[in-house]
């Protein structure tokens, strides 16, 4: 049970980890303490990430958590995004959550850039589209949709709302949080054609659903700008379970171009604080793929990408 004493501990501790210079205690702080807390006992609070962008949160949720606590998500991820994206690109978040990497992106694309923010949970969506409002970013195009290599009705179940992000179509058979049916469309039919030829990033977290989203997007591959690339999150155990496999989705890639990356996926809240001093390039793929990975697919040639 949270006390006023315990309350305070764990707004000086957030302030230190996000505020104080160096790493100095934060990994150890924010593991065997601030994050087991604030998942147990959680706040609902208006938070600012680092770039100033500002968040509804509610830190029973892993993603939503770690916005609060260090004041960004996927540290390595942003540092790419922020890297890549400059004013007057297009970039395409696919599983865009409660719109983290939307928000950020659309700041960094400005004006006369362009944001498509694709989420399936229409609790999500709702979520996004307050985060735009709450942020006045208005060059962002908000679908509530899932993704697919053919239009079809997919059900998605959320296994814990400890981590909302986790809705996914692949089967499961324990107790279920919630489920929802709504309508797949491939990305190829989804987005506009000016949308995929003036994209510049196009981000993919589909939990699990890589395989088909991949297929639906591969028609357009070729109209892609000579500098676009992708970013799809693996899993390979989701993927088989639905039929698909990462050979595959690694053969297409190739086919139309595209050398393979990866990119740190770090969700131990350890991890954090230096991630966010010392965020790392992607580096060309040389090993399988065997569990959770973050692949960025790129024409250019190199051993990394800078």
């Amino acid at each position: 049970m949270s006390n006023p004493m315990s309350q305070a501990l764990i707004t000086l501790g957030r302030r230190y980890v996000r505020d104080a210079p160096g790493t100095l205690g934060k990994a150890a702080l924010a593991a065997r303490y601030l994050n087991p807390r604030l998942g147990d006992q959680p706040r609902r609070r208006v938070a600012q990430d680092r770039f100033g962008s500002r968040f509804a949160v509610d830190t029973q949720d892993l993603i939503q958590r770690y916005l609060y606590l260090f004041g960004v998500w996927e540290p390595h991820m942003t540092h790419w995004l922020r890297r890549s994206l400059k004013p007057g690109d297009t970039f395409i978040d696919v599983g865009a959550n409660i719109g983290v990497f939307s928000v950020l992106g659309s700041r960094l694309v400005g004006s006369t850039g362009r944001v498509v923010a694709i989420e399936a949970s229409p609790t999500f969506h709702r979520r996004l589209l307050r985060h735009a409002a709450l942020n006045h970013r208005d060059n962002i195009r908000a679908v509530n949709v899932a993704v697919s290599d053919v239009r079809e009705t997919l059900t998605f179940v959320l296994a814990s709302s400890h981590n909302m992000g986790a809705n996914s179509i692949v089967p499961y058979d324990g107790p279920a949080e919630s489920t929802f049916a709504i309508e797949a469309v491939p990305l190829a039919e989804l987005l506009e054609p000016d949308e995929v030829a003036r994209a510049r990033v196009i981000k993919i977290d589909v939990e699990g659903a890589e395989g088909s989203a991949v297929r639906g997007l591969a028609p357009v591959l070729d109209g892609l700008r000579p500098d676009a690339e992708i970013a799809v999150e693996i899993t390979p155990d989701r993927m088989g379970q639905l039929g698909d496999s990462v050979d595959e989705l690694l053969s297409t890639m190739r086919t139309h171009g595209f050398h393979a990356y990866r990119l740190p996926t770090e969700y131990a809240p350890a991890s954090y604080p230096r991630a966010i001093r010392r965020p790392v390039a992607p580096l060309r793929r040389r090993r399988p793929i065997v569990g959770e990975t973050e692949l960025i697919f790129s024409r250019v040639d190199a051993e990394a990408l800078t």
